[in-house]
């Protein structure tokens, strides 16, 4: 299963399929690849006041920037991870790196990594992380 079809299976990412499906992006992720997505869960969406996070999903060029942010080009293990203290997201700004106490990306901490798919990995995040 690519990055989209392991995300709708997962359960977890329904906020963040209806907003992939809402900027256009499915096509883009369900690509070539490989592509990092750190995806954050409805868990992380709730965090958002929901007339912001209404306003947001409405707005399809502010969403797929946000979007685009969560994802770097290539194929990004943890493992490679631990060794970088910043990545390049797809949007175009870095995502910073912090590894000293478990692994932030941004505000976000990782909790689960290495999500396997056919076209790239996903690591699960706790937060939505927004470029600057």
């Amino acid at each position: 299963m690519d990055i989209v079809e392991t995300a709708m299976a997962a359960g977890d990412f329904d906020t963040l399929v209806t907003a992939v499906k809402a900027a256009g992006l499915v096509e883009t992720l369900k690509g070539d690849g490989p592509f990092t997505v750190f995806a954050p869960t409805d868990e992380a969406f709730a965090k958002i006041p929901s007339d912001q996070l209404n306003a947001l999903i409405a707005d399809k060029e502010a969403l797929a920037k946000v979007l685009t942010y969560h994802v770097v080009a290539g194929k990004v293990m943890a493992s490679d991870v631990v060794n970088l203290s910043s990545a390049k997201s797809v949007q175009g700004q870095s995502i910073s790196i912090d590894t000293s106490n478990g692994v932030k990306v941004d505000n976000a901490n990782v909790i689960k990594t290495d999500i396997l798919t056919s076209n790239g990995v996903i690591h699960v995040i706790d937060s939505v992380i927004l470029p600057m």
